[in-house]
């Protein structure tokens, strides 16, 4: 079992920044995919940014620009720079790892951070 564990959300103004972090356990954590995912109310779960273990990234195209999503091996630890935030930035935040196992991928998920962008 991996566990995640996501932190950094919090309440910011229009055009703040933010910084989310995901630790996730395991000593094969470079080997992991790991995303940033997000779900506002009434809205469905949204994949915001990934990086894979060679450091390619992905980002939804809402946050393009805006977003930005690293890893630190060493620490087993992804960021998630948010800058330029706005108020349909606001959901619940969820780090998830992929783990790749003889048999196929197995996903785990971090408790979710509130992110909520105000005036």
């Amino acid at each position: 079992q991996v566990q995640v564990v996501d932190s950094g959300g919090g309440s910011v103004q229009p055009g703040g920044s933010l910084r989310l972090s995901c630790a996730a356990s395991g000593s094969g954590f470079s080997t992991y995919m790991m995303n940033w995912y997000r779900q506002a109310p009434g809205k469905q779960r949204e994949l915001v940014a990934g990086i894979t273990r060679e450091g390619v990234t992905n980002y939804v195209e809402s946050v393009k620009g805006r977003f930005t999503i690293s890893r630190d091996n060493a620490k087993n630890t992804v960021y998630l720079q948010m800058n330029s935030l706005k108020f349909e930035d606001t959901a619940v935040y969820y780090c998830n790892a992929e783990v790749s196992l003889r048999w196929g991928t197995r996903t785990y998920w971090g408790q979710g951070t509130q992110v909520t962008v105000s005036a």
